[in-house]
């Protein structure tokens, strides 16, 4: 098997290397079967390696980050998952008001980070579940701010082990896409320009959106965070509410009574749950109000 040839390879270079790995496990969902390989590479050169050992082998690699925003499928998947979460991954401050990190580095790692360096302007990412990759790759959003206003450049490893990068416009960052959705490459570093602030003042500002959040959302249950996106001049969640859904059911999955927009793991879910109740509440939604609703989290299906 072309798997085993990648497991050996991976291991003879000192990156880490699992097998038949439960998906579950790393991601916020708590959803998923398992993946037939799974490499830790510690630094961009296994990250190069692996990748041009792939091509080889004729096998298209996942790449994860926090496992946020996604739906792996019940099945598993069968094919080699990078996992971009680093034991130790790198951060650093440029010019007193620059950040470069690692796109596997914890969302809110860098936003605390950005304080300790009396840094403004990520505020708004303080508590997203995901990792610095998977927010640039979505150009994830929340409270009035996106990262489209601080990320400046995204540096990348193609699919056929080339380095490269993307600034300024040639991100294609707007509403919850970038260019990385339809390029395929894999974002290993991201640069963002903040401003200088009061460190108290952004201190205050992280800890009321993050009390907002613990407020409004169902963090007290596995999720992949906002199960839609926010149709043209309505809220998914207002919507689904209004239609009676709170605490609708299917299986394990529920529609949370906290906060509508919110499909939640109660216990036990499977992907299959998750689907049908996206695709009942879709149902609903269109047939009393007109309006289709996209769901925001992606369903992960490989081999």
């Amino acid at each position: 098997m072309s798997f085993d040839k990648i497991f050996e390879y991976a291991t003879g270079i000192g990156c880490k290397a699992e097998r038949e790995v439960p998906m579950s496990k790393y991601t916020t969902f708590r959803i998923g079967g398992n993946a037939s390989v799974m490499l830790t590479p510690l630094n961009d050169e296994q990250l190069v390696s692996v990748i041009k050992e792939c091509k080889k082998e004729n096998i298209k690699p996942f790449i994860l980050g926090n496992g946020s925003n996604m739906l792996i499928c019940d099945a598993g998947l069968k094919t080699v998952v990078i996992n971009m979460c680093r034991p130790e991954p790198k951060i650093e401050l440029v010019n007193g008001d620059t950040i470069v990190c690692d796109a596997g580095m914890n969302m809110s790692k860098v936003c605390n980070f950005a304080l300790d360096n009396e840094l403004t302007g990520l505020e708004f990412a303080f508590g997203i579940p995901g990792s610095a990759g998977g927010a640039a790759y979505m150009n994830a959003g929340a409270y009035g701010g996106e990262m489209k206003d601080v990320l400046v450049e995204c540096r990348h490893i193609d699919l056929d082990g080339n380095l490269g990068s993307l600034k300024g416009d040639e991100l294609g960052l707007s509403y919850r896409t970038s260019a990385y959705e339809h390029n395929g490459f894999i974002i290993t570093t991201l640069v963002m320009k903040l401003k200088k602030g009061d460190k108290a003042e952004i201190k205050a500002k992280m800890q009321e959106l993050l009390q907002r959040r613990k407020d409004k959302q169902p963090l007290e249950f596995p999720s992949a965070g906002s199960t839609f996106k926010r149709p043209v001049g309505h809220f998914a969640g207002g919507l689904i509410e209004e239609c009676g859904l709170k605490g609708c059911s299917v299986g394990g999955a529920q529609v949370s009574e906290k906060h509508a927009g919110f499909i939640v793991n109660k216990g036990g879910a499977t992907a299959q749950d998750v689907l049908d109740l996206i695709k009942y509440v879709q149902d609903r939604v269109y047939e009393e109000k007109g309006i289709h609703l996209e769901p925001e989290v992606r369903l992960i299906t490989v081999g």
